[in-house]
């Protein structure tokens, strides 16, 4: 029988009726206290475990459960919804779980886990059972010799089956007994197989174990009497205690050419890989420096012709058409061409260096946003916009990068705004414990949370993956200049940032962009 625990009802329900359809006994629990009861009182296969539960959370309840004796080893899947960092499921694991999955689950996922748990555990069950037996065997077999000599040659008969060599020595180093495969590498029952010269023999190998008296597990090299060929085989040897002391060792040889040879070839092939990635890496760091180049000296020759179109096309548009509206229509209308192809251009110069090597210092958030405003103070006033700045972090950045992440959204901020509404933006932030959008918050955390919210003209957030892409635009270029660039940078700093950003919008009312930033860079080790 397998026991369902989670607070929401409709969560065992879905669960439930899976299971059930796969003639699975399934029984449940509304928290974690109920469940304890329960196992008390009923044998179950598996628990699956919900991890957010109000006054006992999953863990507790794992831990709880490894402490009855009756239910200790039954094998606990949990489940979580929210808790899917590393740490929690770490946590997970060290509770008493065997598998920690988060939700949605896959139902066939989640079945088929339950199947091999369910099933291992009832195998556990029943090896426990024959352990149990064995004891009460070997107790059997004190009281009658008989027994005991019927059971080694039971034993006998089934090492005879063994596709190992399997041996069996006296205490004083006497081989005892030894099945068929023996004679392959040997020509008689006391003497041992023959190694490599310049390895140490077998007999100085099992003199030293048993003077040691304690297991042996070493690689060797056998010589094949059928074509005098070496093959490398896995020895062990173990022994067989009693209350008097060591009564025998049992040992056996087992073949392990083939996957020695798979082992050796896949390293091989691990080797060449690692090869011809780091060949890659080299091609990919010197392209990437070639397009840096080429997009410096395009960016320089694609201006120049730029600005003279600007210049002559104003001085042609002030000195000679202001009598033709006409043609004055047409030259602005080349000049305003003229300056976005400029923007664009000065765009994506900008995302072309933010692939260079960067250098971090630690940086004051409230110094970049004043600045940012500053520069912005114009606009800011011919659109009687206010802007809110709570108290913001230092923290390792690179300065100019960081700087044109705010900027890119504080300008959106201002150019999105409502025709009927002043701008209103608010920045403000917290410390928070993990990388994750959602974490909750938690002073001298190793993370921090920005968010900058406005009141403009919003977005629908079925488009939310579409605004960090570069030239992806929501609005028609003729209402609202620009490149279609400025968030694509921004994403791409954060990322190198080793953060996080995103968006929340409703149309007509506002976004909110969110970001999470490390206060201190880690260096990521190169492979």
């Amino acid at each position: 029988m397998i026991l369902i625990v989670d607070d929401k009802p409709e969560n065992i329900l879905s669960i439930r009726k899976t299971l059930e359809l796969y003639q699975f006994e399934v029984d449940t629990a509304l928290s974690g206290e109920e469940a304890l009861k329960k196992i008390l009182k009923h044998s179950y296969t598996l628990i699956i475990l919900d991890v957010q539960m109000p006054s006992m959370d999953g863990f507790e309840v794992a831990e709880a459960i490894s402490g009855y004796s009756k239910a200790k080893d039954i094998p606990i899947i949990f489940l979580s919804a929210v808790n899917k960092e590393k740490r929690f499921i770490v946590k997970g694991y060290d509770s008493g779980g065997i598998d920690y999955l988060t939700k949605p689950v896959d139902p066939d996922v989640l079945l088929m886990k339950v199947k091999t748990f369910s099933r291992l555990y009832q195998q556990s069950q029943e090896l426990k059972q024959m352990h149990q037996s064995l004891q009460e065997e070997v107790e059997v077999r004190k009281l009658a010799q008989s027994a005991l000599s019927e059971k080694v040659n039971e034993l006998h008969t089934m090492l005879e089956v063994l596709p190992q060599i399997a041996f069996t020595v006296t205490p004083d180093g006497q081989i005892e007994y030894a099945n068929r495969n023996w004679f392959k590498y040997a020509d008689g029952l006391q003497q041992l197989p023959e190694t490599l010269p310049m390895d140490k023999s077998l007999r100085q190998c099992l003199d030293d174990t048993l003077r040691a008296g304690l297991p042996l597990e070493k690689e060797v090299y056998l010589k094949d009497r059928t074509d005098n060929s070496f093959r490398c085989h896995l020895l062990r040897i173990i022994p067989v205690r009693e209350s008097a002391g060591i009564s025998k060792w049992i040992g056996t040889f087992t073949d392990i050419a083939h996957q020695k040879q798979a082992n050796e070839i896949l390293e091989q092939k691990v080797r060449e890989r690692t090869e011809e990635l780091v060949e890659i890496n080299k091609s990919l760091e010197a392209s990437n420096h070639d397009l840096q180049q080429f997009a410096s000296v395009a960016s320089h020759d694609l201006k120049e012709p730029l600005r003279k179109i600007q210049l002559f096309g104003a001085i042609v548009r002030d000195r000679f058409l202001k009598t033709d509206p006409g043609a004055m229509s047409y030259m602005e209308r080349i000049v305003g061409s003229s300056e976005r192809m400029a923007r664009l251009i000065n765009d994506l110069l900008n995302y072309s260096r933010l692939s260079a090597a960067s250098i971090y210092e630690i940086t004051d958030l409230n110094v970049v946003v004043q600045e940012i405003i500053s520069d912005l103070e114009l606009t800011i006033t011919e659109k009687n916009a206010v802007v809110r700045v709570e108290n913001l972090p230092q923290i390792e950045a690179v300065p100019g990068q960081i700087r044109q992440v705010f900027q890119n959204i504080i300008s959106n901020a201002l150019k999105f705004s409502r025709k009927d509404q002043a701008p209103e933006i608010h920045i403000s932030s917290e410390m928070i414990k993990g990388g994750g959008i959602d974490n909750p918050s938690e002073s001298n955390a190793d993370f921090c949370r920005i968010v900058i919210r406005d009141n403009g003209i919003g977005f629908n957030e079925k488009y939310l993956s579409k605004i960090f892409t570069i030239f992806q635009r929501l609005h028609n270029a003729d209402h609202y200049e620009g490149t279609g660039i400025g968030l694509a940078i921004a994403k791409k700093v954060i990322d190198k940032h080793q953060g996080t950003i995103t968006a929340t919008s409703v149309e007509g009312e506002g976004t909110s962009f969110i970001m999470v930033l490390p206060v201190k860079q880690v260096k990521v080790p190169v492979a």
